[in-house]
């Protein structure tokens, strides 16, 4: 059967129950995280899935859509210092800068965004949002709030749940087998919350206060500048991340995707998603690599099974219980799950480097790297116009402005 070839079967369905169970760990650890509702999340998963759908009908790829780890630190910032509401407002620019993206990449070819975002801009902005976020994953593996201010669990038990669940997940990934490894974070969470259970630290009245059927806590964005501007330039990375999963997929579908539909069309889907979800108050939204590795695994290409996996994702939304019982996991166990997790997106950015073949004996290429890292992890803050730039998005301005602004190496320029 050929990938885009749209047929829905009985086993088709069952096969995207499994797709949602692979993806459920990460969809709803960004919520859990940022404090927004997981049930939103799972409702938004579905809605974007099917939005990129409809978008790429002429040649659907399939792959599933969710929660990106690369905004759960705008998204917590963003949180703090304007609200919620007037976070989202970034998100949603955020998913229309994919948009215009992809009406560029239509008008003057892929070549455009390779130029614009190279790895040696984008791979330190990806080491950049693992770091700065390493210091929540520390406190909450400590048993403390992810700012650290307060300790919510003594130390000695938290520390011994957190590195439970760190294990588990460190050997799921290296031993699992099949579908098993493709769901390492669900894994480390079931047992670090079965340890939890025997050590008396679950509380389980969020869910007997929960109802078994209950309305997302839906929340519409409210237009804030700031956000706006401070969440925009944090897209990028996730963008580029969108041009790797294309690739990844059409290579275990043997299907060219970047010829049709095209990234014109894929990124245009992926944009209109991560709006849509925005403006639900949900998560924005990004191409899934543990889907795709399970489509790897299966050899299911039949696009019609992601879309029962965002079926799926719409109909558990509105289980009340199954958020509450979401919102009884102890903070060390998700602590533990992201002491690797946010070092594996450091690792990632270093990989985009490597894989570039980025010289470091380059003056230039060292600076660019340098004033990223610095700026994005240092505290840095420029004003511009009374709208202050800070952390990710301004390393992200600043590698794209120095690498369109300095000049190119020549061969004698280089660090002995």
């Amino acid at each position: 059967m050929k990938p885009t070839d749209y047929n829905f079967r009985v086993k088709d369905s069952i096969i995207g129950l499994q797709f949602l169970f692979v993806a459920f760990g990460a969809l709803v650890l960004v919520p859990i995280l940022t404090g927004l509702d997981p049930n939103v999340a799972l409702f938004t998963a579905g809605i974007g899935t099917l939005v990129f759908q409809f978008v790429n009908r002429g040649a659907v790829p399939p792959i599933f859509l969710a929660s990106s780890f690369a905004f759960i630190a705008p998204i917590s910032e963003g949180v703090k210092t304007w609200g919620l509401a007037a976070t989202l407002s970034g998100l949603v620019a955020a998913g229309l800068l994919y948009v215009v993206l992809s009406l560029i990449i239509r008008l003057k070819g892929d070549n455009f965004i390779h130029k614009l975002l190279p790895p040696i801009v984008v791979g330190p902005v990806i080491i950049s949002i693992g770091l700065i976020l390493s210091p929540v994953a520390v406190n909450m593996a400590m048993g403390k709030t992810g700012d650290g201010a307060i300790e919510l669990i003594p130390f000695d038990t938290a520390i011994t749940v957190s590195m439970i669940s760190l294990f588990t997940m460190v050997f799921i990934s290296l031993l699992g087998t099949g579908i098993f490894r493709l769901i390492p974070i669900l894994g480390a969470i079931i047992v670090g919350y079965t340890v939890s259970l025997f050590m008396g630290i679950i509380d389980f009245s969020p869910v007997s206060n929960a109802a078994w059927f209950a309305i997302p806590s839906f929340t519409a964005p409210e237009f804030n500048w700031q956000a706006i501007l401070f969440i925009l330039p944090i897209a990028i990375a996730p963008a580029i991340e969108h041009i790797g999963d294309m690739l990844t997929i059409s290579n275990v579908t043997k299907t060219d995707y970047l010829k049709k539909p095209g990234l014109k069309n894929t990124l245009l889907g992926d944009g209109l998603a991560t709006s849509i979800a925005s403006l639900f108050g949900g998560p924005p939204n990004t191409t899934y690599s543990e889907v795709t590795g399970a489509v790897t695994v299966t050899k299911a290409f039949n696009p019609a099974i992601m879309t029962w996996s965002a079926i799926f994702a719409i109909v558990l939304a509105f289980v009340g219980k199954l958020g509450g019982v979401l919102a009884t996991i102890p903070v060390p166990v998700m602590g533990g799950v992201m002491l690797l997790l946010f070092g594996i997106i450091a690792s990632v950015g270093i990989s985009t480097l490597t894989r570039a073949n980025v010289d470091f004996n380059c003056p230039r290429n060292l600076i660019i790297v340098s004033m990223i890292l610095v700026f994005s992890i240092g505290g840095m803050i420029f004003n511009f116009g009374g709208v202050p730039f800070s952390g990710i998005g301004l390393g992200a301005i600043t590698g794209i402005l120095l690498n369109l602004i300095l000049p190119q190496p020549r061969k004698s320029d280089h660090i002995l």
